[in-house]
């Protein structure tokens, strides 16, 4: 079925390569693609990802911000490169979603990109008067805004996955599906944890974690449903806090178990393995302050402690020995 844009002329297409194969363009299918964008009046690139740099993904139905480009690619085949003339009425957004991503490309933190789960592309658009007035930190785009025109885009679909057939990325899923993944994830972390494959356990845990934060922060802070998530955050990140303990990021290891330790003072899971970082990174003093405070909440861990207290004795006086044996040489 061609769509009203194409009906009513707001967008001509070119076929430049015939596609191999038809893709159904359905909700949760996965697109990955090339693209460049082309002003008409004088033939000005104003982006171009095409290869060299990793294609754009979008996902049908997710209602990427700049519609247009999702009109146009469910018209196309796998591998086909088509190009579109698309008129001044459908690229209100451009200017947004292409400062986007080349921050993103430029390793800058952007969140405007992708999809939406909330609100219409009007309403995400409705700061463009506040854009004109300041800027958009690249020349042309500011341009583009001042002086809007039709654009060309050429679009080459490098790679299609059916719904169900790929993992999603966490912008894609909606509050159900993300709270459904953290527990999967959880257990993914403890899985590769247990095989001693640390770094992907941390990944695993990292991605819970920042699934979590984004919930929490759709909550008012200390509500009933806040804390709810909060509590399933406390679990994963003493695991992920233990491998970087084990990956020797011992600083890391020891600002998150403090987090935990400010939420909850009688956590001694936190406690031990705070001490356990500081130990690992020399601060004997505040290791000894925290190994005494875990005992005192689990006095089954006494014999471990002492066992750890030991290792810390047989250290210092090693250090001890060793300073000794500087200071002797420098003014011996």
């Amino acid at each position: 079925m061609t769509s009203p844009n194409f009906v009513k002329g707001l967008i001509e297409k070119e076929i430049v390569k015939h596609g191999s194969q038809l893709i159904e363009a359905v909700d949760e299918t996965k697109i990955k693609f090339f693209y460049r964008t082309v002003k008409t009046s004088d033939g000005t690139v104003l982006d171009d990802n095409f290869p060299g740099k990793e294609p754009l993904e979008l996902i049908y139905g997710k209602q990427f911000k700049l519609e247009v480009w999702e009109e146009c690619l469910k018209t196309m085949e796998l591998h086909e490169v088509a190009r579109f003339t698309v008129q001044r009425e459908l690229l209100s957004c451009y200017a947004l979603v292409a400062k986007s991503l080349r921050d993103i490309a430029k390793g800058k933190d952007s969140s405007n990109c992708g999809d939406r789960e909330h609100g219409s592309g009007d309403h995400h658009c409705c700061g463009m008067q506040n854009m004109l007035k300041n800027g958009l930190g690249y020349a042309d785009l500011d341009e583009f805004l001042k002086n809007p025109e039709p654009l060309i885009f050429t679009l080459e679909i490098v790679e299609a996955s059916e719904p169900g057939s790929y993992e999603k990325d966490s912008w894609a899923m909606d509050q159900a599906e993300k709270l459904k993944s953290i527990p999967v994830l959880h257990e993914e972390g403890n899985h590769l944890y247990r095989k001693q494959k640390y770094v992907e356990a941390a990944d695993r845990y990292t991605r819970a974690l920042g699934i979590l934060e984004d919930l929490m922060g759709r909550e008012q802070p200390e509500s009933d449903d806040w804390k709810k998530l909060d509590v399933l955050r406390v679990p994963i990140l003493l695991n992920y806090t233990q491998c970087q303990l084990i990956l020797g990021h011992y600083n890391e290891a020891i600002e998150h178990t403090t987090t935990i330790i400010e939420k909850d003072p009688t956590n001694v899971k936190a406690w031990y393995r705070r001490a356990k970082a500081h130990a690992m990174a020399w601060n004997p003093k505040e290791a000894r302050e925290d190994f005494a405070r875990a005992v005192e909440l689990d006095a089954s861990l006494s014999g471990a402690v002492q066992r750890d207290l030991r290792k810390l004795d047989e250290v210092q006086r090693t250090r001890d020995l060793e300073d000794r044996e500087k200071m002797r040489h420098l003014f011996g």
